[in-house]
């Protein structure tokens, strides 16, 4: 199946570089997919902002999704002053003084550990007085893992995220009112994965836990589901929601982060300097090391708008980064034409996980970001960044 494809007509010169451009179309497109799974299925979708968290277009988010996760404090925070809709917070371990404003701004807050939820208990329940809206959930690892990539595999061996069965009925056993307060679970096992890893998980969560559902009320199936993926089975996906709902009276949430982004943006980048090193070599305004990390850490290789694998068109050359990391290299790619200093590059597919990442090594200014609209060929440079935004990370 095609990808679809949003910027072919896009002209990268228009923009500075480097800079992140979002197509508002796309963006939508892959909302309008998202809003038809919780109207058909009776789930309840939210936009991960770990993944996705430019509220510029909060409004547009906010016509289509019933609210924002988020991994904390700050977060929580952006979800509730910009995007609105239900905030559902999840961090591997909270501060106290963090906790105590997430507890103001949180509609969900989800604990990694009974230790800290016995620990933050009385807070929490303090909290939920003032606020009768105020739940609290458990995060639960089932043992179970669909990831290819160990560093995203929160079920991979001695993973810290979510607590095993065995932990679990533990817990219960030594402190048979721990689930008091308890409303919900939270799991979380994919990415970047369609429906059967998501059928094979929950049948696992049914197997292990599914005898706790009588006592919550509500189920997060968390993220990782590329939904607005060409090939995803949605329809399939809205009747497995449908009937677990039916099954088991609880109310689902899904937290997907990419399945928001998907397609919607680029990143722009200007060729510096053409030089050989036994092979062609072609330095860049953009750096994997500092704006595209996940090339280094997945690793992946990002596609660039017109470019194609090593020697499949005439001329190839290895994509670098200019800071100092000898490592700081974005791939291999071949092009019809010979590169030329000066010349835009469009990689494709960079809103989701790129933007959230970016950093300013070696004082590395980071991409512009742009809003554009396929649809009007509407651009709006929105944010441009300077040298009082590395200075003032640093002290």
């Amino acid at each position: 199946m095609q990808k679809r494809e949003y910027f072919t007509q896009f002209d990268p010169a228009r923009v500075p570089s480097p800079c992140f451009v979002i197509d508002k179309a796309a963006v939508e497109d892959n909302l309008k997919i998202l809003n038809r799974v919780q109207r058909e299925s009776g789930a309840k979708v939210l936009g991960a902002l770990k993944a996705f968290s430019c509220w510029s277009l909060a409004p547009l988010v906010r016509e289509y999704l019933s609210g924002t996760c988020a991994s904390g404090l700050h977060e929580a925070r952006l979800g509730k002053e910009e995007f609105g809709g239900e905030v559902h917070c999840y961090s591997a371990a909270y501060k106290e003084a963090d906790l105590l404003e997430i507890l103001q701004v949180a509609d969900h807050v989800l604990f990694n550990s009974f230790s800290q939820w016995s620990r933050f208990k009385p807070l929490a329940l303090k909290a939920q007085q003032k606020r009768p809206e105020l739940q609290f959930g458990i995060r639960i690892n089932p043992e179970h893992s669909e990831g290819e990539v160990a560093l995203y595999d929160p079920c991979a061996p001695c993973s810290r995220m979510g607590v095993p069965i065995a932990e679990f009925e533990k817990a219960v056993e030594q402190t048979p009112d721990i689930l008091d307060g308890i409303s919900g679970l939270h799991f979380h096992t994919l990415c970047q994965q369609d429906l059967p890893p998501l059928d094979r998980t929950l049948n696992i969560v049914i197997k292990k836990f599914g005898k706790y559902f009588k006592q919550i009320g509500w189920i997060n199936f968390g993220g990782g589901h590329h939904i607005s993926r060409e090939d995803y089975q949605v329809d399939d996906l809205i009747d497995m929601l449908k009937n677990f709902q039916a099954n088991y009276d609880l109310q689902v949430y899904l937290e997907p982060g990419e399945a928001v982004a998907i397609r919607s943006g680029v990143l722009v980048a200007e060729v510096l300097d053409i030089t050989w090193n036994t092979m062609a070599q072609a330095i860049l305004d953009t750096s994997a090391t500092c704006h595209m990390p996940d090339v280094l850490e997945m690793p992946y290789r990002a596609d660039i708008v017109g470019a194609g694998m090593p020697n499949e068109l005439p001329h190839t050359y290895r994509l670098g980064g200019m800071t100092c990391l000898a490592g700081d290299v974005i791939g291999d790619y071949s092009f019809a034409q010979p590169l030329q200093v000066g010349q835009r590059l469009m990689f494709d597919d960079m809103a989701h996980y790129t933007m959230v990442k970016t950093t300013t090594f070696n004082g590395i200014n980071l991409p512009a970001i742009a809003l554009w609209d396929s649809r009007t060929n509407q651009l709006d440079v929105i944010r441009e960044f300077g040298y009082s935004d590395f200075k003032h990370r640093l002290s």
